[in-house]
């Protein structure tokens, strides 16, 4: 099915169930909808995958957007399938997006989990610094800066980068105070892109959350260690 949203298509799919909630699966950057497609099996509530653009089903057109244009695309098509009460379920860039939305509409997210989530600042290491200052030195000077850029955006289309230094540079820190509902956070402990750290910041600032620590999962905990995964979300989903 296919929601149109600032003029690009958004391919999704809604297994309505005519339950009173609705399991909302937020994949993460570069993957699609499949990613967590998994998890349908094990929720006796309705569901609704998307592909986020440009991936997947999805039209590409995003110029202009950001983080936010994101998660104001989900609570529009919530709107449109008319779900009141939903839970969120983000993996890593959908953790962002699901941190945007439970903390606009309280009201409307019953539990939010967060799985190897990012959003938050980063720890900067002296090596870090002096290759951003070298950066921002020879750009200044005219000379080539690719060797400095990240595998994703290199491999990303050219009008497609200031989506994702927008994105990437968006930290959600302020808004965590702002959730209100259950929370579980399931990290892997050797996490190189969001470090565990974060979880546990994420932890510290958000009331009424739990964090589950994965040992030896990385940035996909849920396939990694996919049997306590599926463990957790059945457990978190059903509890009351």
């Amino acid at each position: 099915m296919v929601f149109r949203f600032r003029e690009v298509d958004i391919f999704y799919d809604f297994d309505d169930k005519q339950t009173e909630v609705v399991d909302v699966f937020l994949h993460g950057w570069g993957c699609n909808a499949n990613t967590l497609s998994f998890c349908k099996n094990y929720t006796s509530n309705s569901t609704l995958f998307v592909d986020f653009p440009p991936f997947g089903k999805s039209g590409d057109n995003i110029v202009g957007w950001s983080v936010f244009t994101y998660a104001n695309m989900m609570i529009a098509l919530c709107a449109h399938l008319h779900i009141n009460c939903f839970n969120l379920i983000g993996h890593s860039f959908g953790g962002r997006v699901a941190i945007i939305v439970a903390s606009i509409c309280k009201d409307k997210t019953n539990k939010l989990l967060l799985v190897d989530s990012a959003g938050l600042k980063p720890r900067r290491s002296l090596k870090y610094k002096i290759n951003r200052l070298r950066y921002r030195l020879r750009k200044k000077m005219g000379k080539d800066v690719t060797r400095f850029a990240s595998a994703d955006y290199k491999a990303m289309p050219t009008k497609l980068k200031p989506v994702f230094c927008s994105i990437v540079n968006t930290h959600l820190e302020e808004l965590l105070s702002l959730i209100r509902c259950k929370t579980l956070i399931v990290y892997g402990s050797e996490d190189k892109q969001t470090p565990l750290y974060m979880a546990k910041r994420l932890n510290r600032k958000i009331q009424n959350s739990k964090l589950v620590v994965l040992q030896g999962a990385g940035h996909f905990c849920f396939v990694d260690r996919q049997v306590e995964f599926v463990s957790l979300v059945k457990d978190f989903l059903k509890e009351g």
